[in-house]
Protein backbone atom coordinates (compact mmCIF):
# COMPACT_ATOMS: atom_id res chain seq x y z
CA UNK A 1 0.00 0.00 0.00
CA UNK A 2 1.30 3.49 -1.20
CA UNK A 3 2.13 6.26 1.68
CA UNK A 4 0.85 9.34 1.58
CA UNK A 5 3.37 12.31 2.85
CA UNK A 6 1.45 15.22 4.54
CA UNK A 7 4.78 16.87 5.52
CA UNK A 8 4.98 20.08 4.44
CA UNK A 9 6.93 20.99 1.22
CA UNK A 10 10.06 23.01 2.20
CA UNK A 11 9.96 26.82 0.21
CA UNK A 12 13.43 27.07 -1.27
CA UNK A 13 12.98 30.76 -2.30
CA UNK A 14 12.77 32.08 1.83
CA UNK A 15 15.96 32.73 2.77
CA UNK A 16 17.37 33.81 6.64
CA UNK A 17 20.10 35.93 8.31
CA UNK A 18 20.67 35.88 12.15
CA UNK A 19 23.75 37.77 12.82
CA UNK A 20 26.08 36.07 15.64
CA UNK A 21 28.94 39.15 15.74
CA UNK A 22 30.38 41.60 14.35
CA UNK A 23 34.32 41.02 14.60
CA UNK A 24 36.70 43.34 15.59
CA UNK A 25 38.38 42.14 12.58
CA UNK A 26 35.94 42.82 10.06
CA UNK A 27 34.49 39.56 9.60
CA UNK A 28 30.69 39.23 10.03
CA UNK A 29 29.49 36.17 12.11
CA UNK A 30 25.55 34.83 10.76
CA UNK A 31 23.51 32.23 10.64
CA UNK A 32 21.59 31.36 7.09
CA UNK A 33 18.97 29.29 6.58
CA UNK A 34 16.79 28.24 3.14
CA UNK A 35 13.31 27.09 3.65
CA UNK A 36 12.99 27.11 7.42
CA UNK A 37 15.12 29.44 9.91
CA UNK A 38 16.13 26.66 12.66
CA UNK A 39 17.99 24.54 9.73
CA UNK A 40 21.21 26.72 9.59
CA UNK A 41 24.82 26.72 8.51
CA UNK A 42 27.08 29.11 10.26
CA UNK A 43 28.91 31.28 8.06
CA UNK A 44 31.59 34.28 8.35
CA UNK A 45 31.94 36.80 5.38
CA UNK A 46 34.12 40.01 5.72
CA UNK A 47 31.50 42.81 5.80
CA UNK A 48 30.73 44.06 2.51
CA UNK A 49 30.92 40.59 1.25
CA UNK A 50 28.05 39.62 3.97
CA UNK A 51 26.17 42.79 2.84
CA UNK A 52 26.46 41.54 -1.25
CA UNK A 53 25.26 38.38 0.47
CA UNK A 54 21.96 39.13 1.96
CA UNK A 55 20.75 41.83 -1.13
CA UNK A 56 21.52 38.72 -3.53
CA UNK A 57 19.69 36.19 -1.58
CA UNK A 58 17.01 38.45 -0.98
CA UNK A 59 17.22 37.16 3.06
CA UNK A 60 14.90 38.36 5.99
CA UNK A 61 16.76 39.37 8.59
CA UNK A 62 16.37 37.04 11.84
CA UNK A 63 16.61 38.37 15.82
CA UNK A 64 19.49 37.58 17.55
CA UNK A 65 19.18 34.18 19.50
CA UNK A 66 17.78 34.71 23.31
CA UNK A 67 21.18 33.34 25.33
CA UNK A 68 20.35 29.69 26.90
CA UNK A 69 19.49 29.22 30.42
CA UNK A 70 22.20 26.72 32.09
CA UNK A 71 19.18 25.05 34.45
CA UNK A 72 17.22 23.89 31.79
CA UNK A 73 16.86 20.53 30.83
CA UNK A 74 19.24 17.91 29.81
CA UNK A 75 18.12 18.10 26.14
CA UNK A 76 19.03 22.06 26.15
CA UNK A 77 22.32 20.82 26.82
CA UNK A 78 22.94 19.64 22.83
CA UNK A 79 21.37 22.84 21.53
CA UNK A 80 24.48 24.70 20.98
CA UNK A 81 26.02 26.56 18.02
CA UNK A 82 29.64 26.69 16.78
CA UNK A 83 30.04 30.13 17.65
CA UNK A 84 29.35 29.34 21.29
CA UNK A 85 32.12 26.28 21.27
CA UNK A 86 34.50 28.99 20.32
CA UNK A 87 33.66 31.08 23.05
CA UNK A 88 32.77 28.52 26.07
CA UNK A 89 33.68 25.20 27.65
CA UNK A 90 31.32 22.38 27.38
CA UNK A 91 30.85 19.62 30.29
Amino acid sequence: MPTTSTATPIDVSRKFVRLIARRSDGLIEFEFAIGEPELCAELLLPAAAFDAFCQRNAVTELPAREPADDAEDEAAAWNWSLHQATQQRFR
